[in-house]
C-alpha cells in the first residue's frame, strides 16, 4: 500500500489509521501540533497557516483522501490564542466534513517556559452516498439514497513547553456522537465517533552549529481499541533543511522531508512503507 503526505507552511509575518481507528492521523502532524491539540494555537504568536493533504493506496478506486487546513495566531501580548480548523475527510462512499473553532489562553511559569489551556468546539458533516454502490440487494432500507448527519462537538487540551521540551495532552473530540440514524425501526445503530487522548511529547537537540535534532512520541488512546504510538525524529540542516524517519506501531515507518522556501515558507513531503 502506497502512502504520501503533502504539507504546506504558510506562515504570513515570521516563521517561528491503527487497529478500529476512526480520525484520519496525518504523517506530519509534529509540523501542526493544533490538529491534535486546541492549546498549541497562538503559542507561534505570528499568524501561521498550514495545509495538509493526505492521500492513501493510491490508484485504488474510493481510497482514503484527507485535507486539513488550519489558520492561528496570538493575541493580547501572545497570552491569548484563536484559530480554526477545516478537515475533508473521503474514503469510497463516505466523506467527514469539519469545523471547528479553538481558543487558548497562556499562562508564563517562567521566563522560560509556558502552559497553554485550550478549548474547541465545532462539528462534523457526515454524508454518505449510496448511489454509488452496485448492490446484490436493492431494497435494503439502509443502503439507499443520501444519508447525511451532524455531529457538534467539543474537545480540550494542555500544553506546556520550555527552550528545549514540550509536552501535550489533549482529547480533540469528547462527545461520543452517533456516526449515523438507523431508519429501520427493526435495527439498532451501534457505531459512534468514539473519544480519543492524545499525549505528545518532543525535544530539541543542538548537535553542531549546523545540525540539530528533533525527537518527538505520539501516543494514541482510543476507547474500546488498543493504544497506538508513533516515534519521530527529524535532522534540521541549517535551518533550512529537515530529514527524518517515524516508526507508527504495526503500522510502517514514514519518511520525513521538509524545506524552508524563504522566512516567509515551509514546505514538506512524507511517504508511509507501510507493512500492516
Amino acid at each position: 500500500m502506497i502512502r504520501y503526505s503533502l504539507i504546506v507552511f504558510v506562515f504570513l509575518l515570521v516563521v517561528d489509521r491503527s487497529i478500529a481507528q476512526q480520525r484520519p492521523v496525518q504523517s506530519l502532524y509534529m509540523f501542526d501540533p493544533i490538529l491534535i491539540n486546541p492549546a498549541y494555537a497562538g503559542t507561534q504568536v505570528q499568524l501561521s497557516a498550514t495545509a495538509i493533504y493526505r492521500n492513501q493506496w493510491v490508484n485504488l478506486e474510493g481510497s482514503p483522501k484527507t485535507l486539513t487546513t488550519s489558520v492561528h495566531s496570538g493575541f493580547l501580548k501572545a497570552k491569548m490564542g484563536l484559530g480554526i480548523i477545516f478537515a475533508n475527510d473521503q474514503i469510497g462512499i463516505h466523506n467527514d466534513a469539519s469545523f471547528y473553532g479553538i481558543y487558548s489562553y497562556k499562562i508564563k511559569l517562567t521566563p522560560t517556559s509556558t502552559i497553554s489551556f485550550g478549548l474547541q468546539g465545532g462539528f462534523n458533516n457526515l454524508k454518505s452516498d449510496y448511489n454509488k454502490l452496485n448492490l446484490k440487494n436493492q431494497a435494503d432500507p439502509n443502503l439507499s439514497g443520501v444519508v447525511t448527519k451532524f455531529n457538534p462537538n467539543v474537545g480540550t487540551g494542555i500544553y506546556y513547553r520550555n527552550k528545549a521540551f514540550y509536552l501535550s495532552l489533549s482529547s480533540p473530540q469528547l462527545i461520543k456522537n452517533k456516526v449515523f440514524d438507523v431508519e429501520d425501526p427493526t435495527a439498532t445503530s451501534l457505531s459512534r465517533q468514539e473519544r480519543y487522548y492524545y499525549a505528545l511529547a518532543g525535544s530539541t537537540f543542538k548537535l553542531s552549529d549546523k545540525v540539530k535534532l528533533f525527537p518527538s512520541v505520539l501516543m494514541r488512546f482510543q476507547d474500546e481499541a488498543p493504544v497506538s504510538f508513533d516515534l519521530n525524529s527529524t535532522f534540521v540542516l541549517y535551518d533550512a533543511v529537515g530529514l527524518g524517519v517515524s516508526y507508527r506501531l504495526e503500522e510502517g515507518v514514514v519518511g520525513l522531508f521538509e524545506l524552508q522556501l524563504n522566512q516567509n515558507f515551509h514546505v514538506g513531503y512524507a511517504y508511509d512503507f507501510t507493512f500492516s
